[in-house]
């Protein structure tokens, strides 16, 4: 793998634009080659304005001295945003859909240090509805690694893989036996979308607007999947080091309604009214 350092940070809209005009061309397939290059930043600050927005958007107290377990994914979204609009990345960037996240954190992350940044695609695998991607982020500070991810993404298209396939799901941990407990129901506004694709940069038109929506094939704009897990993980807390699993099963159309439930024992979940599952995880203490 090509190490590749960068003296600053990627602007997203260029490289957002270029995912654009390069996602007509991609076909994707499990086999396709992957970018062979490992991303690093080094000397990363975190814009405290922008941190305190976005721990307001996610319901995360602010003025904390370390960063809740999700914001090194909006630092380091820039760099997968990289990788994923090169033209060398097989799947198209327009429709992408962030399927999984598995973060491991090792201990506190101040929001006052300075961090090196690192990411690289792992590879691809088949899912029933298309092509998956991983992508891997990390976080060192002085030197340790302190958070890492992975990330996995979707590109929908048809499929030879039959009911008996081999075909990779990765998901989140929890979702096994039935409901959680309730804990909250939370109405979410309509605006969700574009206030968290702002703080975190992630502007894929399928969360901004019902008609950018509709283009894709939902009948409304979608919530991010980093905001339903980050709102969890307000609500849940991960209380120091940890390891977090969430999977996305299900859209959370905006505006709407949700209801959050946890056992208690680490495992959480949001629901629509109907009982459908949107999201499921946990939170393992390390």
């Amino acid at each position: 793998m090509n190490a590749v350092t960068l003296t600053a940070t990627p602007a997203l809209a260029p490289l957002l634009a270029r995912g654009a005009l390069c996602s007509p061309f991609k076909r994707p397939a499990p086999d396709a080659a992957v970018p062979r290059t490992r991303l690093l930043l080094p000397g990363v600050r975190v814009d405290l304005a922008r941190l305190a927005a976005y721990e307001r958007v996610c319901g995360f107290p602010t003025g904390e001295p370390d960063l809740p377990v999700t914001y090194p994914h909006v630092l380091g979204f820039p760099l997968a945003m990289r990788l994923m609009s090169g033209r060398d990345f097989p799947l198209p960037l327009l429709g992408l859909v962030h399927t999984s996240i598995e973060i491991v954190s090792r201990g506190a992350l101040p929001a006052d240090g300075e961090y090196e940044l690192t990411a690289f695609v792992a590879g691809l695998a088949p899912h029933r509805r298309g092509t998956e991607a991983t992508v891997v982020t990390g976080l060192r500070l002085g030197g340790d690694a302190v958070w890492e991810s992975r990330s996995t993404y979707l590109a929908r298209h048809r499929t030879d893989a039959g009911p008996d396939a081999a075909v990779a799901e990765r998901g989140g941990g929890g979702g096994g036996g039935g409901p959680l407990p309730v804990a909250a129901e939370w109405s979410i506004a309509e605006d969700v979308g574009r206030r968290y694709g702002a703080v975190s940069g992630d502007r894929n038109p399928i969360h901004l607007h019902p008609f950018t929506a509709r283009l894709f094939g939902f009948p409304r704009a979608i919530a991010h999947g980093m905001w339903t897990v980050a709102r969890c993980l307000a609500a849940h807390g991960t209380g120091g080091p940890a390891l977090v699993r969430a999977g996305f099963r299900a859209p959370v159309l905006l505006p709407g309604t949700v209801s959050y439930g946890t056992d208690g024992d680490g495992r959480f979940e949001l629901r629509n009214r109907d009982g459908r599952l949107h999201l499921s995880g946990e939170v393992r203490p390390r």
